[in-house]
């Protein structure tokens, strides 16, 4: 699943991350904090705790759905707490999807349509989005849909009191709303933002009831209550958390593949199994009909005649590696674009992931909207260029190891990752990184630290390199990477502090305009040039792996990559 960071749904696996949810080189996802060191320790979670795919390249889906049983989902993370308007976990949100509902629907494939709110206006001059609710609605405990209703989760999402790790970030323009009657509400923005509409589809941003949301915090992340198609029942810490159907549902997205009345099952069990042999293990024995983060080593354990593997990439920014060049040997273009083409990603990729994860050519995921396919082969491995960039950046020298040398300093690359969220065996893809930076005379010190040690290297930009995949259903993740005002003293992404005019004008006109063409052109420019100055080398595509009993129908992965399993039935 994913993780976080202020600026994007993104964050490191572990949680779902993402308004980018980005995963640096290790552990479990999360998503972001907000000031410079807050920042640092959330990219090291983040580093460690990525995000999952969408749109997939298999679902569970068979025959006419069958009602009744409960169904037993393993992952091997945990929440902290489930107020969706706090934490930033990937679990969270999955959980929290089958309890809160969102004003917008996005559609795997990035389209948009009402929900919660049954039709929306936006003011000529951008700023005021006016959403008119679906009438008829009612929360857990009974309380109806109201605009008060919206107002008091926007507001909650980025109180400072909340303390918000993820949500606050997706209302980066956000002023506050206007209650205009009890079915409709003006919210209120700081300049035009052509990502509101996707932030304000995720769980993050899910519509709480107002009974609950004025209660103590410690309930909000015991006993989160929406008006989703199961209500929370019970959380034993360690072991399990049980929702129950809402009988009542009835306002689901009117769209083809979408849950629009009440859920086939009766129940989800979601069991917390940290061990991937465990988890494995679980599902092939029967005590669970779903595992998520199959390793791609354990895939074929996961895929047979009574269980199906399904995948899903990961939508928003790749796992890369993010290049410092405002110092030290990455300052020069040549040598960025030597260890892009010196390395061979293709055959390492493959190796290390058995075939489950692709390579990456693009930052950008490839079920991410606005991605260029284009790019795909414009960077292959060029040990020969490299060497020939390498020299005429001046590093013609070699010393006894066989490093390359200029002015007697050896070319020396600081590459450090925090080692307690390790994840996705990027340490062993970090070593094959290494070996064939060496190739080439490239020593990289592929160095594993404590998180606090790892936020400094990043805070303080003594890092060369900093590894992290971020997970965000928009491309508007390139502003949050890239962008000059992303900065992790301000709660972005952009943790070398880039400042490039070119990207800023792109980036921030996309994000500012509704244009379709013109989001198209801007996206593709971005990529391009990010690809053609190695600002960063992408290496996979994060990608959900999903075991499934052959009993379990229906389950399929939502825009962000998530498992639906709101719609899934069983075989009884």
């Amino acid at each position: 699943m994913r993780s976080a960071h202020p600026a994007a749904r993104s964050g490191p696996r572990g949680g779902r991350g993402s308004p980018g949810r980005p995963r640096p080189a290790a552990g479990r996802r999360q998503r972001r904090p907000r000031l410079a060191v807050a920042a640092a320790a959330a990219l090291a979670v983040l580093v460690a705790a990525d995000g999952c795919g969408s749109s997939g390249s298999g679902s569970a889906t068979t025959g006419a759905p069958v009602a009744g049983g409960t169904l037993t989902f393993a992952t091997d993370t945990e929440p902290g707490c489930l107020d969706p308007g706090y934490d930033p976990l990937d679990v969270t949100a999955l959980i929290d999807r089958n309890i809160v509902d969102s004003l917008v629907y996005q559609a795997p494939g990035g389209s948009l349509h009402p929900w919660l709110a049954q039709r929306w206006t936006v003011s000529p001059d951008g700023r005021t989005y006016t959403f008119t609710l679906r009438p008829g609605v009612r929360f857990q405990d009974g309380t109806p849909l109201s605009a008060a209703a919206v107002k008091a989760t926007l507001d909650h999402a980025v109180a400072p009191a909340t303390k918000s790790l993820y949500a606050a970030g997706l209302l980066r323009t956000y002023t506050g709303s206007d209650v205009l009657d009890a079915r409709t509400v003006a919210v209120r923005l700081s300049r035009p933002d052509a990502t509101i509409l996707r932030a304000l589809s995720t769980p993050y941003l899910g519509i709480q009831s107002p009974r609950s949301l004025a209660g103590p915090e410690p309930a909000l992340c015991l006993h989160p209550v929406g008006t989703g198609p199961f209500s929370f029942v019970s959380w034993a810490k360690t072991q399990r958390l049980t929702l129950r159907k809402n009988p009542d549902y009835r306002w689901g997205p009117a769209v083809a593949g979408a849950l629009a009345g009440p859920a086939h099952l009766d129940g989800i069990t979601v069991e917390f199994i940290a061990e991937d042999a465990s988890r494995i293990g679980a599902l092939t024995s029967g005590q669970v009909d779903v595992v998520a983060d199959v390793p791609p080593v354990s895939a074929r354990a996961a895929r047979g005649a009574d269980y199906r593997l399904l995948s899903a990439q990961a939508p928003g920014g790749v796992y890369a590696l993010y290049l410092n060049t405002s110092r030290g040997p990455l300052a020069d273009e040549r040598v960025r674009r030597a260890l892009a083409q010196g390395v061979d990603l293709t055959a390492l990729v493959r190796s290390v992931y058995f075939g489950q994860y692709a390579r990456s050519w693009s930052v950008l995921s490839p079920t991410t909207a606005d991605y260029d396919p284009k790019l795909t082969g414009t960077w292959p491995y060029d040990p020969a260029l490299a060497g020939r960039l390498l020299d005429q950046a001046g590093w013609t020298g070699r010393d006894a190891q066989g490093y390359r040398t200029r002015n007697g300093q050896r070319l020396t690359i600081f590459w450090p990752y925090p080692s307690q969220y390790l994840r996705e065996q990027r340490d062993v893809l970090g070593q094959g990184i290494q070996a064939g930076a060496k190739k080439i005379g490239i020593d990289i010190r592929f160095v594993g630290q404590d998180a606090g040690t790892f936020s400094r290297e990043v805070s303080s930009r003594t890092a060369d390199i900093v590894s992290v995949s971020t997970e965000r259903a928009d491309p508007d993740v390139l502003r949050l990477l890239f962008g000059s005002a992303e900065t992790y003293s301000r709660g972005g992404y952009n943790v070398f502090g880039l400042n490039d005019p070119a990207l800023d004008r792109w980036l921030n006109e996309a994000a500012a305009v509704n244009d379709p063409a013109v989001r198209v052109r801007d996206y593709a420019d971005a990529q391009a040039y990010i690809s053609q100055h190695a600002l960063a080398v992408p290496v996979y595509v994060p990608t959900f792996l999903l075991g499934a009993a052959s009993r379990v129908h229906g389950l399929t992965f939502d825009a962000e990559g998530a498992p639906d399993l709101a719609r899934a039935w069983l075989d009884t």
